[in-house]
């Protein structure tokens, strides 16, 4: 029997694994270790080694505020977002430290797919994108415009902005990276299309045989008609059949894991992000 102490492991081992198969270069600072992103794409963050801290990591000791400032002043020598991210029950001291270290923390229920769950049956106004589908271009433009206006009340984002967004040079630059990342295996997208317009999308990142989903957003005006949870049900479809054991997310806050629990997720812990603010 698998216990939560064991899915935190294996995602612990996916959380090392998924920036190195995404192209990022990792740097060595004991019990952390800083990914960078090598080439256009977007950046990546800090966080602990695996086997570099605190007992719940599997390593030998609690993470310091040096340590953290230590990654800080590589990150701005490097002109890189200063974050980091981190399971709250694997690696508890790090949260101390970036709070010490003058970082915000931001707290996501993890959840973990519960494999029994019964599956809903798939909607006609969702489906998995290609690397050539000529939507692809709005399906990665979706949640730049939903996690601008963050929430689940319904928005003003409609089409029209949606057109707008479309036309600039970084939707552009966006499309080429997932249809790369599509046409070699490294993700997946979904999107919820009416009348030719992308109202939903969303992404799940396979490293071996474990598939985080993400990026899930819904253009605001579109929320409150479950696209979401459709996505995230087509994602989920889309990562067994290809071969996925575990599929997990990060969700917003706990109403938005109530909802995602509808789909047969499960909470396994609390996923941290820390940031510079504003």
């Amino acid at each position: 029997m698998t216990t939560t102490s064991d899915t935190l492991s294996e995602l612990e081992r996916y959380y090392d694994a998924a920036p190195r198969a995404g192209g990022a270069r990792a740097e060595d600072f004991g019990p952390l270790t800083l990914f960078v992103q090598e080439g256009a794409g977007w950046p990546y963050y800090a966080r602990p080694a695996l086997g570099g801290g605190d007992v719940g990591a599997g390593g030998d000791g609690a993470v310091s505020v040096a340590d953290v400032e230590r990654v800080l002043a590589r990150q701005r020598e490097l002109r890189i977002p200063e974050a980091f991210e981190w399971v709250a029950e694997t690696t508890p001291s790090l949260r101390a430290a970036a709070e010490a270290a003058g970082l915000t923390v931001h707290a996501h229920p993890l959840m973990v797919l519960d494999p029994t769950a019964v599956r809903p049956p798939a909607r006609p106004d969702v489906r998995v994108l290609g690397a050539a589908d000529p939507l692809l271009r709005p399906a990665v433009t979706v949640p730049m415009l939903a996690f601008a206006a963050p929430g689940t009340a319904v928005g003003e984002a409609g089409p029209a902005e949606l057109a707008v967004a479309e036309r600039d040079p970084a939707s552009e630059g966006r499309r080429v990276r997932v249809a790369e990342s599509i046409t070699t295996g490294r993700s997946a997208l979904a999107a919820a299309v009416r009348d030719g317009v992308v109202l939903c999308s969303g992404q799940y990142i396979p490293v071996g045989d474990v598939a985080e989903v993400v990026g899930v957003g819904t253009l605001p005006s579109a929320r409150r008609q479950g696209l979401a949870l459709a996505v995230t049900a087509a994602l989920v479809a889309d990562a067994l059949a290809r071969g996925a054991r575990t599929v997990f997310l990060s969700a917003g806050d706990e109403d938005v894991a109530r909802l995602y629990a509808r789909l047969g997720f499960r909470s396994v812990g609390t996923a941290l992000i820390a940031d510079r603010p504003l």
